[in-house]
């Protein structure tokens, strides 16, 4: 349901600037520096992939998935000529780890704040005003706060702390002009980046997993050239 509101809204946008791109507008230059405002859907697996340490017998079976989460987003884009550019970008996200498949209802994860600093370089595809773009980089996801959820304080853990961790991203989007300075703008990526979940009691680790994240990160708003 959220995945097609996304692309019903992308849609729109797109339709909405095609219309409005009646008249060509000039391409980056060497130089420019390009912010966008954007709206964001993140779309994390969460999924755990190994288990490392299991003191409390969790159910076999015991699965999880992390929620997803709507943010507003800051993009910064360096143009090195027309076609490459750097791009960085700044959000702040939040999720809940739920169980599902052997733990299904239950909240191990309350609340986790995630910066995913993230640099792009990318190239830019002249096919005349619309600017289509393929990308690729590095990130690095680092948790400003994370907290048992309301099961795992039920059962005994008191604290509880995800893994900063790198990873790489995927990024294809397009620029759709409407002047000569601001445009339409839509961006997909994804992440492929993984993190170590531990829970504690009385300062003892109890439980320790590996989880896949790997989020799609869809974006749409407007791009500002200076």
């Amino acid at each position: 349901m959220k995945t097609a509101m996304i692309a019903k809204l992308g849609g729109a946008a797109l339709a909405a600037a095609i219309t409005l791109a009646a008249n060509p507008a000039a391409a980056q230059e060497a130089g420019d520096i390009q912010v966008k405002l954007l709206g964001t859907a993140v779309l994390p697996d969460g999924e755990i992939e190994q288990v490392n340490l299991d003191l409390v017998n969790l159910p076999a079976g015991t699965q999880t998935e992390a929620s997803d989460s709507f943010v507003p987003t800051l993009a910064i884009e360096y143009f090195f000529s027309p076609e490459f550019s750097i791009e960085t970008i700044c959000c702040v996200t939040e999720h809940d780890v739920d169980g599902v498949a052997g733990a299904a209802g239950t909240e191990l994860v309350a609340d986790g704040l995630l910066l995913p600093a993230t640099f792009t370089a990318k190239y830019h595809i002249a096919t005349g005003s619309v600017r289509p773009y393929l990308g690729a980089g590095v990130t690095y996801f680092m948790w400003l706060d994370d907290e048992p959820g309301a099961t795992a304080v039920a059962l005994g853990a008191d604290d509880f702390s995800l893994s900063d961790e790198f990873g790489f991203v995927l990024q294809a989007g397009v620029d759709i002009p409407v002047s000569d300075s601001a445009a339409v703008s839509l961006d997909a990526k994804r992440y492929f980046v993984d993190t170590t979940a531990t829970w504690y009691a009385n300062g003892v680790e109890v439980i320790q997993t590996e989880h896949k994240l790997d989020p799609w990160v869809l974006s749409a708003g407007v791009a500002f050239r200076f």
